[in-house]
């Protein structure tokens, strides 16, 4: 339910995503339903990458921001860290086509506070924006299933993921352990366990599997 604070108030939303027709679209949806909606939506900026996010949030501290994760110039839950940084009181909801567990579920902790999937309508997500002002949460159903089920295979810690990107960018221990500070001998034991909590039983394998749950940063390693 929405907050009665809330009721008739304007909100301040910033739509972050690098496809203008998505971007068109929540805005139309925003301002063509503004009658009968709780509240009333004001798009007070566009990004269409993540540098371009950042500056925007920065610069307004919106009330609302619609964020896309996979936009060129900063991605996934790194930017949502750096958002919430710079503009704690905003309220993030991510719209995206991302179907992988593990960045599903790197988004929600990384502070999200709505997760809603392409697949569905804009409509969908527009609906539950009361709610993320009021300060609740919202996962799409089915993510949260994705999420679920991602989970069963075990959660890599922060350490395990550092030592994963650079294994499949084709470093070896040594060169893994210099970057990390850490000895050879212990980035052996976290490589072990996430070839364990992956089911793989080779680099090829350990490769295929983080790319299909969403583990690989590009940031971070060669890949493409």
């Amino acid at each position: 339910m929405l907050n009665p604070e809330l009721a008739g108030s304007i909100v301040s939303v910033i739509i972050a995503d690098d496809h203008a027709i998505i971007r068109d679209a929540i805005r139309d949806l925003l301002v063509s339903g503004t009658e009968s909606q709780e509240v009333q939506y004001n798009v007070i900026a566009t990004a269409e990458n993540g540098l371009e996010t950042v500056a925007a949030v920065k610069n307004h501290r919106p009330d609302l921001l619609v964020l896309d994760v996979a936009m060129p110039l900063g991605t996934g839950a790194e930017i949502i860290r750096d958002l919430r940084q710079w503009s704690p009181g905003t309220r993030i909801a991510v719209f995206t086509g991302i179907a992988a567990a593990g960045t599903l579920a790197g988004l929600v902790e990384a502070g999200a506070d709505g997760l809603f999937s392409k697949a569905n309508p804009p409509s969908a997500m527009v609906a539950k924006f009361p709610l993320l002002l009021s300060g609740g949460r919202h996962v799409a159903p089915e993510f949260t299933e994705l999420i679920r089920l991602g989970q069963q295979s075990g959660t890599l810690t922060d350490r395990e993921r550092q030592v994963l990107n650079r294994l499949v960018a084709g470093k070896s221990n040594k060169e893994i352990a210099a970057e990390l500070y850490i000895s050879p001998k212990t980035v052996e034991k976290h490589r072990a366990s996430v070839m364990s909590k992956l089911e793989a039983h080779s680099v090829v394998q350990l490769m295929a599997r983080a790319l299909r749950e969403g583990l690989i940063d590009p940031a971070t390693n060669a890949l493409g």
